[in-house]
């Protein structure tokens, strides 16, 4: 189940907290380490710090966008040191250990940080269905992001232990996967287009919002495939209608009264 929890880093900056992050998974059973455009890897510096974790460096997966990261995973949860920055479920270290326990045992589960002088950017955190938050000393609230992550696999790690101990999965139902949820909006917006309820000159937020709202609600796989069988109903529906008006450029018929007036006209 561990094997399914994935530690993602994005644009680390200090090759030596790369290697702290590998060392901080190892001592909680954690292997799956992701890092997204590092500023220098490999790095002796990231060696030394992994100590006995150089298993973990080794075998990381270096990818070029956050997309390719996180693709396969039905969970997606990023780290930031604002409370409030979306509209969505905000949780502590410990509720975000026992969600991706209970989740990794159907799929693969994705826990975001950031780089360590800005964090994710606000489009990053647009991809993430939950947001983890560290309440800290209001006075210095801004833990290094190797700390950050210590703190978040420790959870992670207290709540597979619970699990085992219970023997008692607490979320049994299938979600789909990142890249599935990215085809439904792409065809949400162009059944909306169709139907224009969006309108090219006034299109607002409108899928800014749909895409929050779906981040946050998360349908099963089962309700995903009603809604994109739905979306299908809605292409079929606007093809007929395209089929079936009627040209504005075809000529219009006379009517009898019409055509009498031609008539009298040229005798």
């Amino acid at each position: 189940m561990l094997d399914n929890i994935r530690i993602v880093l994005i644009n680390t900056f200090h090759p030596g907290n790369i290697g702290a992050a590998a060392r901080a998974m190892k001592n909680m059973g954690l292997s799956q380490l992701y890092l997204v455009e590092p500023r220098i890897y490999p790095s002796e510096e990231a060696d030394s710090r992994a100590a006995g974790a150089k298993d973990v460096l080794d075998q990381a997966t270096v990818v070029d966008t956050l997309e390719d990261a996180i693709s396969d995973c039905q969970l997606v949860i990023g780290t930031s040191a604002r409370n409030r920055s979306f509209d969505l479920p905000v949780f502590d270290a410990r509720t975000c250990g026992e969600k991706v326990v209970a989740e990794a045992n159907n799929g693969k589960v994705a826990i975001i940080f950031g780089r360590e002088t800005m964090g994710l950017h606000n489009h990053e955190l647009e991809q993430c269905n939950y947001h983890v938050y560290i309440p800290a000393n209001p006075d210095y609230p801004v833990l290094n992001v190797s700390a950050a992550i210590q703190l978040v696999c420790y959870e992670v790690w207290q709540a597979s232990q619970q699990q085992a101990a219970a023997a008692n999965p607490q979320d049994s139902a299938e979600y789909p996967l990142h890249k599935e949820m990215q085809r439904f909006y792409e065809h949400l917006e162009s059944a909306l287009r169709k139907t224009r309820f969006i309108i090219p000159q006034h299109e607002g937020k409108v899928m800014k919002k749909l895409i929050r709202y779906f981040n946050r609600s998360r349908p099963e796989q089962i309700e995903l495939n009603m809604l994109r069988g739905i979306l299908r109903s809605v292409d079929e529906t606007a093809a007929r209608a395209d089929q079936t008006t009627p040209s504005d450029t075809s000529p219009a018929e006379s009517s009898p009264a019409e055509n009498n007036q031609d008539k009298g006209a040229q005798s």
